[in-house]
C-alpha cells in the first residue's frame, strides 16, 4: 500500500509542478502531450488551478505514505 501511495504521490506532484510551470511559463511545448492538465478538455481555462490541486494531492499522498511507514515502525 505504501508503494502505491508513494508512486501515486510522486506522479501527481510531478504532474502538478510540471503543469503549473508549463502553464505559467510555457517552457515545455514538447511536454504538452505528457501533462494531464493539457490533455483534458474539461480543464481548459483552469489549468493553473488543476495543477495546484494535483500538486497538493501529491503532497498529501506522500504524507500519508510516510505516516503509514512510521505507524508500522512504531508497532
Amino acid at each position: 500500500m505504501q508503494a502505491v501511495l508513494r508512486v501515486s504521490g510522486w506522479l501527481l506532484l510531478l504532474q502538478g509542478v510540471g503543469g503549473l510551470l508549463n502553464t505559467l511559463l510555457g517552457w515545455w511545448q514538447w511536454a504538452r502531450a505528457l501533462l494531464v492538465v493539457d490533455l483534458l478538455p474539461v480543464l481548459k481555462g483552469y489549468e493553473v488551478f488543476a495543477a495546484i490541486v494535483m500538486g497538493v494531492l501529491g503532497f498529501a499522498l506522500l504524507a500519508v505514505a510516510e505516516s503509514l511507514e512510521r505507524a508500522e515502525d512504531g508497532e
